[in-house]
């Protein structure tokens, strides 16, 4: 297994919207595994794809609340399905490094996805679960967490990664 790079806004491909998997060969199960590897280092709760510059619908999970026993979970073509009780929730980014804020997120809602394998799954989330699916599904789309938030607030955003990148 390997380190992948995270890419970081404004990267043009955090913006690309990802295709569907279709081979379930050994390529993927070692993106798979370095995708785990590269999100448990950094440290997050999950990475999809197009933050390591592929262009795939497949994004890695763990919201596992005690580290010593890990929850991975894959999500190959995943769907939403039944999203229930919006609220507001604290959210960060491995692409936008260093800062959070509040966005909508549905609090529960029903996964449809493949597994690692290729074998079709639901899955019920609530929490963090559920928005951490919400999450890495936008990413997937092309869309970022700070696309929800207003335009002051994208600007000085982007104001603090410039100058941390400067430094």
């Amino acid at each position: 297994m390997s380190l992948l790079t995270i890419l970081h806004h404004p990267d043009p491909r955090l913006r690309e919207k990802a295709k569907p998997v279709t081979t379930f060969d050994d390529a993927l199960q070692t993106l798979i595994d370095d995708m785990f590897e590269t999100m448990y280092d950094a440290p997050g709760v999950g990475l999809a794809a197009t933050q390591v510059g592929i262009a795939l619908r497949l994004a890695v999970m763990d919201c596992s609340e005690d580290k010593s026993k890990p929850q991975p979970i894959v999500i190959i073509n995943p769907e939403v399905l039944e999203p229930s009780d919006r609220q507001e929730m604290e959210e960060g980014c491995l692409s936008v490094p260093g800062v959070a804020d509040k966005v909508q997120r549905y609090n529960r809602l029903k996964l449809r996805a493949l597994d690692r394998k290729g074998q079709p799954f639901e899955l019920d989330a609530e929490g963090l679960l559920a928005q951490a699916v919400q999450h890495e599904i936008d990413h997937l789309d092309g869309k970022l967490y700070i696309d929800y938030l207003s335009a002051l607030k994208r600007e000085r955003i982007q104001k603090k990664l410039l100058k941390a990148r400067r430094a």
